[in-house]
């Protein structure tokens, strides 16, 4: 059973997934740091802890999966799949603007000793 735009959906927003990480990976290591000011760090450190807060929400959310029988593989899930993906990177991006796991802070101290800002 096929859902008009949903499997191409899906695939857009994969590859915008995968865009979004090149472009955060490209932005930290492409960045010379010993010159940014201290919301730009800031806000690099708490970008990293967003994308790793997702990471662990995740690989979370599968060991708690429902066991997935054949009827799961149909483009009828890639909606949801989508979905779940998109809510658990909001929960990481408002959890490290609100409270985090303090990995941010801890990065961006370390930063700034290491570049001597």
């Amino acid at each position: 059973m096929e859902f008009g735009g949903i499997s191409s959906a899906y695939t857009d927003y994969v590859q915008s997934q995968n865009t979004a990480e090149s472009k955060l990976r490209q932005e930290i290591t492409g960045t010379d740091y010993s010159k940014a000011t201290d919301d730009e760090l800031l806000s690099a450190c708490k970008q990293f802890e967003a994308y790793f807060l997702e990471q662990v929400f995740k690989g979370m959310q599968k060991t708690v999966d429902c066991i997935k029988t054949e009827e799961s593989s149909n483009s009828g899930n890639s909606l949801v799949d989508y979905f779940n993906d998109s809510a658990i990177q909001e929960l990481a991006s408002i959890s490290t603007e609100t409270q985090g796991l303090g990995l941010a802070q801890m990065l961006y101290e370390q930063m700034k000793r290491n570049y001597g800002l």
